[in-house]
């Protein structure tokens, strides 16, 4: 079971709340944004809030961006959370056409508009599980807490997929590698206890 969890930050992500639900799960948290720290941590979890865009103009500058992809070739345990999960992927639509770290197959796009829905996406709804992946294990239908406009249609790496105007991706994972779109963190005991589930699993 996985005890230290290093938490990449790169301006762009709350770790408050991420760094206190890991300490509430019993692990040593650490806070760092060296390429080197992120490499070489028991654990990585990628946070973020904001533009893609500039997530990944931070994470190339401070040679994060490496790190994390060298975690993911060797199936080092790497966790995403909301546009930490996003820049997981090959690529997003967000304001423009940027290329993502490519870990995971592909690639963010608007949430579709919809009659009676508001964007963004804020608040819970049911992830059901898809793909058999353990982060999931025990918490199909679940309810999540989601901040986001933007989201993965469609990926060979999805583990839990939502309905908002149409489904999307909500989870995704292959090895040690795992992200959420929505943040287990606000996500009260569901989350902790998917939280529970990746760490457990190495």
């Amino acid at each position: 079971m996985i005890r230290r969890i290093s938490i990449v930050d790169y301006g762009m992500g709350n770790l408050f709340s991420v760094a206190r639900a890991f300490s509430h799960l019993g692990c040593a948290v650490a806070v760092t944004s060296d390429p080197a720290a992120v490499r070489e941590a028991e654990a990585v979890l990628l946070p973020g809030v904001g533009a893609f865009a500039e997530a990944m103009a931070r994470l190339d500058a401070a040679g994060l961006s490496q790190a994390l992809r060298d975690r993911a070739a060797a199936d080092r345990p790497l966790f995403g959370v909301c546009l930490g999960m996003q820049l997981l992927f090959a690529e997003s639509a967000e304001y423009g056409r940027h290329s993502g770290l490519g870990i995971f197959r592909g690639a963010v796009a608007p949430l579709p508009a919809a009659a009676g829905l508001k964007i963004p996406h804020m608040g819970w709804n049911q992830v059901r599980a898809a793909g058999g992946e353990p982060i999931l294990r025990g918490l199909d239908g679940e309810d999540f807490y989601f901040v986001h406009s933007f989201a993965v249609p469609a990926s060979p790496e999805a583990a839990g997929t939502t309905d908002y105007g149409g489904p999307f991706v909500s989870a995704a994972a292959r090895g040690a590698v795992a992200a959420t779109q929505f943040h287990p963190e606000k996500s009260s005991a569901a989350g902790l206890a998917l939280y529970r589930n990746w760490l457990e699993d190495f």
